[in-house]
């Protein structure tokens, strides 16, 4: 740890000057190509103009933010430690007998608060944006009729039908039979008037149509009872899976809530517990960014060759965010645990940093 408030300040405000500098052009870079592609994807669909491609692009930033911030905390480290090394600074500095754990905690400390601040606060704000983003997409670009929610209360599917559409609720669900249990069904027509209801203790999700059993039908005409009723639906599994909401519309501190309500309902929270256990590892995945990135650009500048080790730098760094979207994949599709899928790539780079380092620095 630097002894000195003075350059422990001067560090830690050169590299996140660094930081967010870098992260304004990969910004500036993501929001070009993704109105790009939004202007590509709009072209047919004549009633999509100009300002809401750029309001939706605008809305989806955030998103690929988050995504990108890794790579701007490395692309950072490495410029400060190189510039440091530039002008001599880093000679100063070593001449004052400080090794290169203390003058790299200043690096480590913004780091990891920096990454604190996009978790708690700047998750949050992304999750909402996100989510208004999800929606023009899906009514502007999709035409998605057909929604998923699961709410305390249970779960609510959307779906259309003849002269409207009808609202599924459902207090739990077998995904192993695609079973959903004590159901009510409700119909309104296009103008949202009420037109029936249907009650079924069970209901089997089949080919082109839901089974309902033991339905009671309430209509203006009266009640009326059925073995089976069969309600015609486009609904699949994979399109069931599709329609919950992404992980990224929801914020960290919600989380924790949503999966416990998607576990009890019984669907499954995989992709809900990667996504809280990476935002949990984020503010030591950026640490871990730091030592990479002072292990390849500490090199003097009279040994040569900085620029191939700045090089194998950036390249490790993307092997990192490789390993990092192989694991998640794996943990996707549940060959191993969730929280080991988001922790292993911070805890990778922290040891692979770490352990550079140490030979560096002690031989």
């Amino acid at each position: 740890m630097i002894s000195s408030p003075t350059l422990f300040r001067y560090i830690s405000r050169s590299f996140m000057f660094n930081v967010l500098m870098i992260s304004c052009v990969l910004v500036g870079l993501v929001f070009v190509i993704n109105s790009v592609e939004l202007l590509r994807r709009a072209a047919a669909h004549p009633d999509i103009g100009f300002t809401l491609v750029i309001q939706m692009s605008l809305l989806s930033l955030p998103q690929f933010v988050e995504r990108i911030l890794p790579f701007a905390v490395l692309f950072g480290s490495i410029y400060t430690c190189w510039r440091l090394n530039k002008t001599h600074e880093l000679v100063v500095i070593r001449s004052s007998g400080l090794s290169a754990w203390q003058f790299l905690f200043p690096m480590m400390a913004a780091a990891l608060l920096f990454g604190l601040c996009v978790t708690t606060m700047m998750n949050p704000i992304s999750a909402v944006l996100s989510a208004k983003y999800e929606q023009l997409e899906d009514t502007h670009l999709k035409a998605k009729q057909s929604t998923v929610s699961v709410l305390r209360t249970g779960i609510w599917l959307r779906q259309p039908v003849e002269k409207g559409y009808a609202l599924i609720h459902a207090a739990g669900f077998d995904q192993q039979e695609w079973k959903l249990s004590e159901v009510i069904v409700f119909f309104f027509d296009n103008d949202d008037n009420f037109t029936k209801r249907i009650d079924s203790p069970l209901a089997f999700l089949r080919e082109g149509h839901w089974e309902l059993r033991e339905a009671v039908l309430n209509d203006r005409s009266g009640v009326t009872r059925h073995d089976t009723e069969l309600l015609k639906t486009e609904l699949t599994a994979s399109k069931i899976e599709e329609s919950f909401s992404s992980p990224e519309t929801i914020s960290f501190w919600s989380l924790p809530e949503y999966i416990r309500i998607m576990e009890e309902t019984g669907f499954p929270a995989t992709r809900l517990h990667i996504r809280f256990h990476s935002l949990m590892a984020q503010p030591f995945f950026f640490v871990a960014m730091v030592l990479l990135a002072a292990t390849f650009s500490l090199r003097p500048p009279r040994f040569g060759g900085a620029g191939a080790l700045l090089a194998l730098g950036v390249a490790i760094g993307f092997f990192v965010f490789f390993m990092d979207s192989m694991l998640g994949a794996f943990g996707l599709s549940q060959k191993i645990p969730a929280y080991l899928a988001a922790w292993t790539p911070a805890i990778v780079s922290l040891l692979l940093g770490t352990t550079a380092l140490l030979h560096l620095e002690d031989g």
